[in-house]
């Protein structure tokens, strides 16, 4: 499966926002320690998930992060936010397929990758942010 560590980071980074269970925002610095992922990557995955309205930013002394708690947001939001996909073939696109056989048909599994594809994005969907606060 092809998700990135950028994808990883985000929905990891968002659940530690959630695992906080506070009014008060979190500061990236204290993400950045705990999931030990670099704070110059992390303020980069940041600007993209609050770009798309998943995150708001508190600015001044006890700033930081927080979940825009007005918006349904899903684990699938947050990967598409900051330009991700699941990807479970090496095919561009439907009409740009591996082509392994003499007469260019479309590989033999192909439609066996992209319902996984379609499974995954529908699992990741139903993971509304929302719903978690308070159960992790």
């Amino acid at each position: 499966m092809i998700l990135t560590t950028k994808g990883r980071y985000a929905v990891n980074s968002i659940f530690e926002i959630i695992e906080n269970n506070s009014d008060k925002p979190i500061k990236l610095s204290s993400i950045s320690k705990r999931q030990n992922i670099s704070l110059p990557y992390l303020e980069q995955i940041f600007s993209k998930l609050k770009k798309h309205d998943i995150v708001r930013s508190i600015r001044g002394p006890g700033g930081g992060y927080k979940i825009n708690s007005e918006r349904r947001i899903t684990a699938n939001d947050i990967i598409k936010a900051i330009g991700e996909k699941v990807k479970m073939t090496s095919c561009a696109n439907e009409n740009n397929c591996v082509k392994i056989e003499e007469n260019n048909n479309k590989c033999k599994t192909h439609h066996i990758w992209k319902g996984l594809e379609k499974n995954i994005e529908s699992y990741f969907d139903s993971i509304i942010i929302h719903d978690l606060e308070g159960s992790l």
